[in-house]
């Protein structure tokens, strides 16, 4: 039997996810390695993401090992990914969705029960997503913004050395790694009040197009309805032409579909929320409402 190789970042969340597709793999027969890629976006710690050129930042040095059949499949947080794929390569599964959320950690320091989100007013929130920071300036516009890079346990240790009085990140990296938090303060903020980045939470499971075996064999842990929820969700950014840098938030539970957005992110975001419709004109009439305020 082929030993089916997966690339991932070498980054500890990015290890989890790749070690837990593996685990599926093996749980229905199948024999794989993994192979530890280091892209442009692990090597770039000083500056923010919106400040970085282009797209792909974390994807593209694995998608080219794809390409020359180096590794089989790639395993990505799905948000990662450029909306319009490589010429060859195609996203052919997800994973289910672990919790969505956004996650605001808080130093004890600078937690107040009694302020929104139980944050004190002027703390310095540590994020360098665009998508945060003009959320932010909508939600809590008394805050400052500080950049802040490095991966997930990176991000936690700078906030409890006191850089920061709180950081946001995704939850769902926080339960992938299971990190102690304990000795800080953490309050979800929920998708329909703070609207996490499209697919937030899924992994995306990337393979040569013409791979017709391996497609075949990971439909047996694909996850079809989530499959097309985030694909509607991708399919909205994908139509605004965004990317990481686009201060766009997309999240649809089946339910409806919210959406922040701001022309930049040092400009509050706008919220939106859409009744979910599944038609195949859905996302383009999001966008429409979008771009001419006709909610």
């Amino acid at each position: 039997m082929k030993t089916i190789t997966i690339g991932t970042r070498g980054s500890d969340l990015a290890l989890w996810q790749a070690n837990h597709v593996k685990s599926q793999l093996e749980a229905i027969g199948q024999n794989v390695s993994i192979a530890v890629i280091k892209t442009r976006g692990d090597q770039i710690q000083d500056l923010s993401f919106d400040k970085m050129e282009g797209k792909g930042f974390f994807t593209k040095e694995i998608e080219i090992a794809l390409l020359n059949h180096d590794i089989d499949l790639a395993v990505h947080s799905h948000k990662d990914l450029e909306t319009v794929q490589p010429k060859g390569l195609k996203v052919t599964a997800v994973s289910g969705r672990e919790n969505p959320c956004e996650l605001l950690l808080i130093n004890k320091s600078a937690h107040n029960p009694n302020a929104p989100w139980e944050l004190k007013k002027k703390s310095i929130i540590g994020t360098s997503s665009a998508r945060r920071k003009s959320q932010l300036l909508a939600i809590r516009s008394d805050v400052e913004i500080k950049d802040l890079r490095g991966n997930v346990p990176t991000r936690v240790a700078k906030l409890k050395s006191g850089e920061y009085d709180a950081i946001l990140i995704a939850k769902a990296g926080a339960l992938r790694l299971n990190l102690d938090l304990s000795d800080l303060i953490s309050v979800d903020l929920t998708p329909d009040e703070f609207v996490p980045a499209p697919a937030q939470g899924v992994l995306a499971l990337q393979i040569r197009s013409q791979d017709k075996e391996l497609e075949e064999i990971l439909q047996e842990i694909n996850d079809h309805q989530i499959q097309k929820l985030v694909g509607l969700e991708r399919e909205v950014l994908g139509l605004m032409d965004g990317g990481c840098q686009l201060p766009l938030g997309v999240y649809c539970d089946n339910r409806y579909v919210h959406v922040a957005y701001s022309d930049d992110a040092m400009h509050p975001s706008r919220y939106f929320r859409f009744p979910y419709k599944d038609t195949p004109e859905f996302a383009s009439k999001i966008v429409e409402h979008i771009q001419h305020q006709k909610v």
